[in-house]
């Protein structure tokens, strides 16, 4: 297999969680978490050569994404607003969001309240990432990483039953 089918299948493999990851730092933002994981896929393109191999593939691309939403949340110091508690609780019309979709963004909120490395575990989490992969990436121990999980969910389903 030649090199480009090697990275579209890479891309394909790996695109989707990547976009997800990228839309929870852009908080549900779609363009800026498309723009993210193109320049994620851009960056893995041009160093392909410096992969060697001591981690999986899958947590050097992880990583590039990481770096790349937190360099440019750096960079232009972008600030995401915090999305609006009253388009939660306005009735909508049939053509509008369904429930499903406010719940998200609800969960997007109260995901932009967590530190900047909760919000990396989380989101890394809930793209069903394999902890060890998780904890490899961020440099945790398993044991601490599983704790720190499960004090992230539990504040979370804080903020998402009670708001805050």
């Amino acid at each position: 297999m030649n090199i480009e089918n090697q990275f579209t299948e890479l891309y394909n493999t790996y695109a989707p969680k990547v976009y997800k990851l990228c839309l929870g730092y852009a908080s549900g933002v779609d363009e800026i978490a498309k723009e993210w994981q193109q320049e994620t896929f851009i960056k893995v393109w041009k160093h392909r050569n410096s992969f060697k191999g001591n981690a999986s593939i899958s947590t050097w691309i992880y990583r590039i994404a990481i770096n790349t939403c937190l360099g440019d949340l750096r960079k232009s110091k972008r600030k995401f607003q915090p999305i609006n508690e009253s388009i939660l609780t306005t009735p909508m019309d049939s053509n509008s969001e369904t429930s499903t979709d406010k719940d998200i963004q609800k969960m997007y909120s109260c995901i932009d309240q967590l530190t900047k490395n909760n919000k990396t575990l989380i989101l890394l989490e809930l793209e069903e990432i394999p902890q060890a992969t998780i904890a490899e990436t961020t440099g945790i121990s398993h044991g601490a990483l599983r704790t720190r999980l499960s004090r992230i969910r539990k504040a979370l389903l804080k903020c998402i039953t009670n708001g805050k």
